[in-house]
């Protein structure tokens, strides 16, 4: 009893692999388990502060003041999830059993006259499994940072709430042999791949697409999208309708919506590209892209050229709708460019590669890295392709350095990656595969990349210099920003997607996780 009579302040008393006195934050709970609470032998509270085992005073512990020993002393040790008792509240009865209808309490003895302690009476905590993944370093807030990270019902979870509000623990527990656990790869730019092209028509398509999203799991992409080039009308009309929204999972990657790159682009910087496909913007601008695509129903992204006349209707109107407009195969100046952004785009296609080149006088659309006149509160992002070919070190450098924080990594592959050289298709275009290059036929027009997304994210950490986390994010966070995602992919956040990859230092994927569930993972022979 306290002076005066009133009755001691009840405690729950929990034994964590920590000193006691303070409450840690999730990094603190990594290895930490509930264990029964056990009543102290001796009138001393001071108990509660004594260390783990191995970390502090030997067992038993005397009490510092004189009390009688701890026993049983604190243990860390992997048991399965037990209720905490509490003590007796004042003026309540002693703690009486749940009745085993109560789905919050999961056997919390709960005091007569009180309602369930483990979460409100109106929700109860979910009887999911907890995965646990230890001995990792996670890329959360821009650094690569020694904790575990916690799963659960495909998202990630925040241990610290499970630990103090849910007084729960892991069911699972796997080790990660100290890899660097990242969120999973998003390719915008992706125009096909291992045989499949789409950009065609087929009767298969749908099985095409569903190979390709299975096999670039092993490269780490766990999101994408299915990007068509320049086509006639017909095609879009064929293939869009058999493109659609879906997560991920054991089946492949998911699918975010298309990426339409033409047929509104500029005949001076078709690329690869098919001329007799091109259009320009009519009278009745929106409605003449509406009339060529036939619908926007699972339409993500429209890479466009903003110097066409009307442009800046179709921008207006695409944004309005929540599509990306992307900035592409263009012969704009910075002043249309920047006019441009003003009216909604936010991303430039592969920077560098069919448009203008940087002229001190007009630097052309590479002048939106470093414009004064972006809109307050918007940021312009822009696809590099990292794959050696299309653009040298020097020029991934100075974009990298000019505006590090816009930076997309894409892949631009088409149906050859993965494949041995050949010839293959793009589009209504023939391509010939030369080792790393991939050319229109019969010449030396660059057409797309066979270079997969991992390729991609260890040769710009290479070519640049910079720090994993910032190669990581050029892959991940940065394309979830573009989209508008980044609330639940791109990120390990609390409550986000839990679609993470697991990589060696090297940064080569070893498994992918899309909903916390394992969908690829290299076996033994490093096949």
């Amino acid at each position: 009893m306290l002076p005066g009579g009133a009755a001691p302040r009840p405690r729950l008393q929990v034994a964590v692999p920590l000193e006691w006195g303070h409450r840690p934050g999730p990094g603190a709970l990594r290895a930490a388990r509930w264990r029964p609470a056990a009543r102290p032998r001796g009138p001393c509270s001071s108990q509660r502060r004594l260390r783990a085992p191995g970390r502090g005073r030997s067992s038993p512990s005397a009490c510092p003041r004189g009390g009688a020993p701890v026993s049983p002393p604190l243990t860390c040790c992997p048991v399965p999830r037990q209720p905490l008792v509490p003590e007796p509240r004042p003026g309540l009865a002693s703690p009486r059993p749940v009745p085993a209808s109560c789905a919050g309490h999961r056997g919390f003895a709960v005091p007569a006259g009180s309602r369930c302690p483990a979460m409100p009476s109106n929700k109860s905590v979910s009887d999911a499994p907890i995965v646990q993944f230890t001995n990792c370093r996670i890329l959360r807030d821009h650094q690569l940072q020694r904790e575990d990270l916690w799963v659960r019902e495909g998202k990630i979870l925040n241990p610290e709430k499970l630990f103090f509000d849910e007084k729960g623990s892991a069911d699972v527990q796997l080790d990660c042999k100290d890899s660097i656990i990242a969120p999973g790869f998003i390719d915008v730019q992706i125009n096909g791949g291992f045989g499949v092209d789409f950009s065609l028509a087929t009767d298969d398509f749908k099985s095409g697409i569903d190979l390709v999203s299975q096999k670039i799991l092993s490269h780490g992409v766990t999101s994408f999208c299915p990007t068509l080039v320049t086509s006639p009308s017909s095609v879009y009309h064929q293939v869009l309708p058999q493109i659609s929204v879906r997560n991920g999972g054991t089946h492949g990657a998911g699918i975010l919506g298309a990426h339409l790159e033409g047929p509104f682009i500029s005949k001076e910087k078709k690329g690869a590209h098919p001329e007799h496909c091109l259009r320009t913007f009519e009278a009745g601008a929106f409605q003449d892209l509406l009339a060529t695509y036939g619908s926007l129903d699972c339409v993500q992204i429209v890479t466009l050229a903003p110097e066409m006349r009307r442009s800046s209707e179709v921008i207006r109107e695409l944004t309005k709708r929540g599509i990306c407009v992307s900035l592409g195969h263009s012969v704009a100046n910075l002043s249309q460019a920047e006019e441009a952004v003003q009216h909604g785009a936010t991303f430039i296609t592969h920077l560098f590669n069919a448009m203008l080149p940087f002229h001190h006088r007009d630097p052309g659309i590479v002048g939106l890295l470093t414009s004064d006149r972006i809109p307050a509160g918007r940021k312009v992002f822009y696809g590099m392709i990292s794959d050696g070919i299309h653009t040298n070190p020097a020029a991934l450098r100075i974009a990298h350095r000019a505006h590090p924080k816009g930076l997309v990594l894409v892949t631009d592959a088409m149906a050859g990656m993965g494949l041995a050289p050949g010839r293959h298709t793009l589009g209504q275009q023939v391509v010939e595969i030369d080792g790393l290059n991939t050319y229109i036929a019969g010449t030396k027009t660059l057409s797309g990349s066979v270079a997969t997304m991992d390729t991609c994210v260890r040769h710009f950490q290479e070519a640049t210099g910079c720090a994993v986390e910032t190669a990581l994010e050029a892959a991940s966070l940065h394309p979830a920003q573009l989209l508008g995602i980044e609330h639940k992919k791109g990120t390990l956040n609390y409550d986000s997607d839990a679609d993470f990859l697991m990589l060696n230092d090297s940064l080569y994927v070893q498994a992918t996780y899309i909903a916390g569930e394992e969908v690829w993972r290299q076996d033994v022979s490093g096949m």
